[in-house]
């Protein structure tokens, strides 16, 4: 197969991703879904939508691991917990 972005490969990879969720659900990470599974391979594997096959795009999500997914996870809460103080002071001012 040929190349293509990470991105477009989403639609066809449901299954693979879905295997990853529910074996960091296995693992105790609750928070685990296809969405957080997602969002932390584009921003912490590939970081950038690049050209990749089929084969290096399923080798990364089974291969991602839970302690990467657990940093990108905890730097989504600060950087939410951030923003809600941020308006919160705003707000209350």
């Amino acid at each position: 197969m040929e190349p293509k972005l990470a991105s477009e490969w989403k639609q066809s990879l449901g299954n693979v991703i879905d295997s990853k969720v529910n074996e960091l659900i296995y693992l105790g990470y609750d928070e685990a879904n296809a969405t957080n599974v997602w969002q932390c391979l584009m921003k912490k594997v590939w970081k950038k939508d690049k050209q990749l096959p089929l084969h290096q795009v399923v080798e990364d999500i089974l291969h991602l691991k839970p302690h990467l997914f657990m940093s990108y996870m905890t730097q989504m809460a600060y950087q939410t917990d951030d923003l809600s103080g941020a308006i919160e002071g705003v707000l209350g001012s």
